[in-house]
């Protein structure tokens, strides 16, 4: 049980960091600083708001989202840790891994010097771990908020023993419209085609969605910017210790069947992910960390 007199008596910081329930019952912290405004559930270590002051949210939640133990929450940022995608053998086992079905613990708050919020989240091995994977592992979360929003996934191997794990942070963006926008920065990378499974090249300047699109393009660390034309915002995507970016996003049909999604879902929403999977799994010895990062925000304009 979350005890948030207990965090907020260690972890609370006056006018800027606090502890509420949020969601049926779930605990969240909540962060206002002079840059932006976040929300984080522990439950996943998920990341549900980030509001940059003068502007809209820029990430997506679906109103149909559970927010229940158990179920993964739609929306916001999503981790996906120690596979990413189904399991490779056992289909039982959960989509994305188990790290977005647990309780993460508050490691510490802090206020840097320039202003912006530090939240350090961790979650280690445990029994309840071992029943979907076997290894030991410690894996810290440290979100800062300000102009952007960073978020690190650090895992650390505690084992006698080497093991690989994919992840990804799994990140919806709010669209005005999904046939208003485009994606710029994917030129010339090849992607594998996860509806067709089949590589490809992408030979356009900019990515236009017009239909159900899974992408997972390959060996890139390059950042991407989302254009919205409606919203008159660019979102710059970048990344840091990832090797493929993953763009989805449901289309019509496909969307009117995920249940905690309505059937007009896709068209407020596209998912840009920093990923490590495919042929890029993480391998580490024992002792070994590997740090993989999102970093969001507004294009600065250039007057």
């Amino acid at each position: 049980m979350v005890d948030i007199d207990e965090l907020d008596d260690k972890f609370s910081i006056e006018g800027e960091v606090g502890f509420a329930e949020l969601e049926e019952d779930l605990v969240f912290i909540t962060v206002s600083n002079k840059y932006a405004d976040a929300d984080i559930c522990l439950y996943g270590a998920h990341i549900t708001s980030f509001r940059p002051h003068n502007s809209m949210d820029l990430l997506w939640m679906s109103p149909d989202s559970c927010f229940e133990v158990g179920k993964a929450i739609r929306g916001g940022i999503p981790v996906c840790f120690p596979w990413f995608g189904p399991h490779k053998t056992d289909e039982e086992k959960p989509q994305h891994g188990f790290a977005r079905l647990m309780y993460w613990d508050v490691l510490s708050t802090a206020t840097n010097p320039a202003g912006e919020t530090i939240i350090k989240l961790e979650l280690n091995s445990s029994e309840e771990t071992k029943a979907y994977w076997a290894h030991d592992f410690r894996a810290e979360m440290t979100i800062v908020v300000g102009k952007t929003l960073v978020e690190t996934l650090k895992i650390t191997n505690t084992s006698a023993v080497s093991f690989d794990y994919t992840c990804a942070l799994h990140t919806y963006y709010s669209l005005s419209a999904i046939e208003s926008i485009t994606i710029e920065g994917l030129k010339g990378l090849t992607y594998y085609n996860q509806l067709t499974r089949e590589n490809g090249v992408q030979e356009e300047e900019k990515l236009e969605i017009t239909d159900g699109l899974t992408r997972h393009y390959l060996n890139t660390e390059t950042p991407v910017i989302i254009d919205d034309s409606a919203f008159r915002r660019r979102i710059k995507v970048d990344k840091k210790g990832s090797k493929v970016t993953t763009v989805w996003n449901p289309g019509a049909e496909p969307c009117a069947k995920i249940g905690d999604l309505s059937d007009d879902g896709y068209e407020t929403f596209v998912c840009v992910e920093a990923t490590n999977a495919f042929d890029y799994p993480i391998h580490l010895a024992p002792g070994e960390s590997f740090e993989t990062s999102a970093i969001i925000g507004l294009e600065e304009k250039i007057f």
